[in-house]
């Protein structure tokens, strides 16, 4: 008798210390589920359904809504927008794009989920105690005006929406890629901010405009520079010179150069990099797919265009001055 109560109690603990790991499994995956919801509810929204290729007659209809334009004006600015892109735009539910959108992927944080620096503040160089010499980051120079864009503070926001010397300027970096790009965040005449979309193309930045309404939002492509979704497909945003250089080399040249501060209103830590060893291993992902074995998937390259011929230029290799004839060009 004692020796079957003495079982009983063994079977009651050993149901009870299953019980409690299964709410427990229970709890974890119900979590996920949700983070999963609401990462994807705050995701940027792409179309679906049937995908035909958009006409420059339909374009002009379009434009022609609700207005007097004349045709001619009409197909004159068509022909301006759709020259500004040589991707074929497509249109899907009545949305333009102009890349496929099954490669359109999420990357994780929805939309501003990772946040732009809306209102970003400037140090001296010599408060910028932060910085080594060393840390590379965004040198850019409009009218006499020098900033500095570390990117140990761009890695966790990519998108600072800033004015320098009047002029509205995007300055942009992707962390997957290691691509850092300066536009004039004027479109259409009319000054845009913009964000982080939460998307990714080719495990490159899609950014979004914030055009008040989503109708009006455009999903763009920082490696190409133009907007790749929304009513804006086909349209560039202008580059701005800018420089990828070291803090040291930078303030040598611009002594009176503003650097971004790490007042930026969001709690992060700025000595640290979030992408770990991602620079170094040699996998990739979120689309990026490529069997071209003659460089290492994250070797850093420069690369050049001239009337549509590319070239890209090893980073080890570049040293002291370099001189090549490309496409017809001799280059410096």
């Amino acid at each position: 008798m004692k020796i079957e109560q003495q079982q009983n109690e063994s079977e009651a603990k050993i149901g009870v210390g299953v019980k409690y790991p299964l709410i427990v499994v229970i709890i974890i995956i119900a979590l996920g589920a949700l983070g999963f919801w609401y990462f994807q509810s705050r995701s940027f929204p792409l179309p679906n359904g049937e995908t035909t290729a958009l006409t420059v007659e339909e374009e002009i209809q379009k434009q022609n809504q609700g207005t007097q334009e004349s045709i001619e004006v009409a197909l004159d600015n068509t022909l301006t927008k759709t020259m500004k892109t040589q991707r074929e735009i497509l249109i899907t539910d009545g949305v333009k794009h102009s890349i496929p959108l099954s490669e359109i992927l999420s990357g994780g944080p929805g939309k501003d989920g990772i946040p732009s620096i809306d209102n970003p503040k400037f140090i001296s160089k010599n408060e910028a105690t932060f910085l080594n010499d060393d840390d590379p980051g965004l040198g850019l120079t409009v009218n006499g005006e020098s900033h500095f864009y570390p990117y140990r503070i761009l890695v966790w926001h990519e998108i600072v929406n800033d004015t320098v010397a009047g002029e509205p300027v995007l300055v942009t970096y992707c962390p997957l890629c290691a691509t850092g790009i300066v536009f004039d965040r004027r479109v259409d005449g009319e000054v845009q901010e913009f964000g982080v979309s939460g998307r990714l193309w080719q495990s490159n930045l899609l950014m979004y405009n914030r055009a008040g309404n989503e109708e009006n939002e455009s999903l763009w492509s920082q490696v190409l520079g133009e907007a790749v979704l929304g009513v804006n497909t086909g349209e560039k945003l202008s580059i701005v010179r800018s420089d990828v250089v070291r803090f040291g080399d930078w303030k040598k040249a611009h002594p009176d150069t503003k650097v971004l501060s790490e007042d930026t209103g969001a709690a992060r830590s700025y000595g640290r990099d979030p992408y770990g060893d991602y620079y170094t291993s040699e996998s990739v992902s979120f689309g990026a797919t490529f069997n071209d074995t003659r460089l290492h998937p994250k070797a850093l390259v420069h690369g050049i265009e001239i009337d549509g011929e590319f070239k890209a230029y090893h980073d080890d290799a570049l040293s002291g001055t370099i001189r090549d004839t490309f496409a017809g060009v001799a280059i410096v």
